[in-house]
């Protein structure tokens, strides 16, 4: 028989029961902290995750500084991964290729050589092939890291040590941005210019309590630094933080106070644009370039997106984009002709494409550290400028303790130098020479180590004068140092000098230190004119049918007799438009509803009811409708003779549920809705009597119940028509002649509004309608 698989005595005697909300709870947030603190959010004092610090410290040990060759970047992510980083080569590999992008960061930390990836976002060549080094800004970071700057704490298998933080001679957080998902919070830092950082910094050390509003520089401030600039270069020093400063340049178009609110809370967006410019070409022909892209837009997929739009018709002002990048961009937009309005094609895709994106602020940093805090822009760079106080006192210490150490040394070798031939017999004699040293002359351990340790041939080097030389620079390096230990002012002034260096290196007049992403107002235009620009025109017959069906027939039809209905139903009105208009309806129960003809159901079928397209009474059903007209004024009457006059465009609805224009209680209802044509109004009763007044009589409102036109005993208007009193009324019979009445035989009928009137003239048809 097998062996039995149950432990004996049941297994129970080592089962702990444990609640299983608890056991997930303690080990989620074991993850959360982990994903925190070792992953996702960069650290406020030198703006490295832990990753990207693993990188750049084994670089440093395998010396791979700028002066240096560069070395496999598989060798370096073996390093990294085998002494630091126990996790995928690939996650290492693509923190160390994106360090490397200077399309990616503002201000790379590695200097790659062979294949890197590019901005349309294809990846870098297998790490076998790709070599690098570190940059100067990546030795920046690390100034200082062997004279005891920061602590270092033991590597994953505790075989080696790792640092928990860089010394960070660089402003690196806001200078190259960060962004990073951790559980239950994120953090999206753009990149920003070094020089306008470390002049904000100083305006911080020089006033402690400056608020964010004192480290930025406004519009009226810049203006004056660029009229300065023009005879001193050095004027644009001055400036400070003024926004965002992408790698990849671009046009930020946020407003001054969201830019401010942004650095104050530590939240907010920034609207980029892509920088474009007409390019003229022969016979009046023109074309738009644009040169710079946002941030972290991939331009492959952007021109694959346009492309998709000019398939689809969304972009009925362009022709075609072609790309004639090389090493710079250039993006080639041709317009449908060359009557466009660059403007306004340039507003419709940004609207819908990746040339205007949003990199939003979410300022989420590990404070000292430790702590997830999402700090404004002054609370970063007082973390930072204290970081750099630290260094200096960890640095000075250090230095001063290796003076101290040296000058022991330097004490014992004049004392050997003195005594230089009994130092030598008691070397050769002695049996225990160290232990005799120390007695005859009062030696420390070090010294006399330090002498047994000297080489025969630097004896011959061995001068009082070169010893006591030695001995007084370092003396006087001594002294400088504590008194720089024991003044807050000094060390100000030092960092003050420290960044001033940093500045001047990368300042506006270098190459990778100008500015390169730049400030514009966005273009107001109507948002009407960008969806206008954003439909193809084409002609289209509008059909409405007695139930209140729509559909929108392409081409103007010319004959309206052949459309067909569901049974029972037919046609109530059809009239020609273009795409790009807008439809107005307007109800029985008074209200406009507003639709677009481009988005009206198509004509194959009898189309859709009005009711799926908009929020309307089922009491209520369509009165007419009209191409709009924003010029227009129009006459609207209810049945019982209530009217005024409405500009067009303040009936305009842009949603589902329409604008109530006109006010009818029941048992009266919305009955015409005429256009507003010449000076005087003829309307018509149902008891077939007419009157006739001024069409100024009547009120021009934007909503309401209006005014009498007529006055009934019961009954109701029957027609209204307005024109001009020169040219005279007129009307056709059922048998299709005209009649026209004059001003001198319309005298009768001319009476003041809210009037009953007379019956009609001979002749008028017997419906009652003009």
């Amino acid at each position: 028989m097998g062996k039995s698989l149950i432990p004996p005595g049941g297994g129970d005697n080592h089962i702990e029961p444990v609640n299983l909300k608890s056991a997930l709870e303690e080990r989620y947030l074991a993850y959360a902290l982990s994903t925190i603190m070792h992953r996702a959010l960069p650290d406020v004092r030198d703006g490295l995750k832990p990753v990207h610090r693993r990188i750049i410290h084994a670089m440093r040990l395998l010396r791979l500084n700028p002066d240096q060759a560069y070395a496999k970047c598989a060798r370096i992510v073996g390093d990294v991964m085998g002494k630091f980083h126990p996790h995928g080569d690939a996650s290492i590999y693509d923190a160390l290729v994106r360090l490397a992008q200077d399309f990616a960061v503002r201000y790379p930390l590695v200097d790659g050589q062979g294949n890197f990836g590019n901005i349309d976002g294809d990846n870098a060549a297998a790490m076998r092939y790709t070599e690098a080094r570190m940059t100067e800004v990546a030795t920046l970071l690390m100034e200082g890291i062997q004279e005891n700057a920061i602590d270092f704490r033991p590597t994953y298998n505790e075989e080696d040590e790792e640092p928990i933080v860089l010394p960070g001679a660089f402003p690196n957080l806001l200078a190259n941005g960060s962004s990073g998902i951790a559980v239950g919070m994120a953090t999206s830092i753009p990149p920003h210019n070094v020089a306008e950082l470390c002049s904000s910094a100083l305006y911080l050390i020089n006033h402690p309590d400056a608020s964010v509003e004192d480290l930025m520089t406004t519009e009226e401030q810049w203006e004056e630094i660029k009229r300065e600039a023009a005879t001193d270069p050095d004027a644009l020093l001055k400036t400070k933080v003024r926004g965002p400063d992408f790698p990849t340049g671009g046009v930020l178009v946020e407003t001054p106070d969201n830019i401010l609110e942004a650095y104050r809370t530590g939240r907010g967006a920034f609207r980029t644009r892509a920088k474009w410019e007409k390019e003229e070409g022969n016979r009046g022909t023109w074309v738009i370039v644009v040169t710079e892209i946002p941030y972290q837009v991939q331009k492959s997929r952007l021109i694959e997106k346009i492309a998709e739009l000019l398939i689809a018709k969304k972009l009925p002002l362009l022709d075609d984009v072609r790309d004639e990048s090389a090493e710079d961009i250039r993006l080639v937009l041709e317009p449908k002709n060359r009557t466009v309005d660059p403007e306004l094609l340039m507003e419709s895709l940004f609207k819908l494409t990746e040339l205007e994106s949003r990199f939003s602020l979410n300022l989420n940093v590990l404070s000292h550290g430790k702590v997830p805090n999402v700090l404004s822009l002054d609370g970063v760079l007082r973390e930072w400028l204290e970081h750099r106080k630290e260094v200096l006192i960890r640095r000075s210490e250090h230095r001063k303790a290796e003076i101290e150490r040296r000058l022991e040394v330097l004490g014992g070798y004049l004392v050997a130098y003195l005594n230089l031939d009994e130092v030598i017999r008691i070397i050769r004699e002695e049996d225990e020479p160290k232990q005799e040293l120390m007695r005859t002359f009062e030696l420390s351990d070090l010294q006399a180590e330090s002498i047994l340790n000297m080489r025969l041939r630097s004896l011959r080097k061995l001068e009082e004068f070169e010893i006591r030389k030695e001995h007084d620079g370092l003396s006087k390096e001594k002294k400088e140092i504590e008194e720089l230990l024991a003044s807050g002012t000094k060390q100000w002034k030092k960092i003050s000098s420290e960044i001033k260096a940093v500045r001047e290196k990368y300042g506006p007049k270098t190459l990778l230190g100008a500015r390169r992403t730049h400030f514009a107002e966005a273009p107001s235009h109507d948002l009407q004119d960008i969806q206008q620009a954003m439909i193809e025109k084409e002609p289209v017959t509008i059909v409405v049918s007695e139930k209140g069906w729509l559909r929108a027939m392409k081409g103007h039809l010319p004959d309206f007799s052949t459309l067909a209905f569901k049974e029972g139903d037919k046609l109530k009105l059809a009239f020609h438009a273009e795409t790009t208009d807008k439809i107005l309806f307007f109800t029985t129960g008074g209200k406009f509803y507003t639709l677009g003809a481009n988005t009206l159901p198509g004509g194959r079928g009898h189309g859709d009811p009005i009711r799926i397209l908009v929020d309307m009474e089922n009491d209520q059903d369509i009165l007419t409708a009209f191409v709009h007209d924003p010029s227009a004024k129009l006459l609207l009457s209810s049945h019982l003779g209530y009217g005024f006059i409405i500009s067009e465009s303040d009936t305009v609805a842009n949603t589902r549920k329409g604008k109530q224009i006109m006010n009818v209680k029941a048992p009266d209802e919305a009955k015409i809705c005429m256009r507003v044509e010449g000076d005087h109004v003829a309307v018509i009763g149902e008891n077939r009597k007419m009157v006739v007044f001024p069409m100024s009589e009547i009120p021009e409102l934007t909503r309401g119940k209006g005014v009498r036109l007529q006055r009934y005993k019961d009954g109701g208007v029957s027609d209204i028509r307005g024109f001009a009193m020169d040219t005279g009324l007129s009307w056709q019979d059922s048998a299709g002649r005209t009649f026209t009445r004059s001003k001198e035989e319309l005298l009768e009928w001319m009476g003041a509004r809210a009037t009953a009137g007379r019956v009609v003239p001979k002749g008028f048809p017997r419906s009652g309608k003009f």
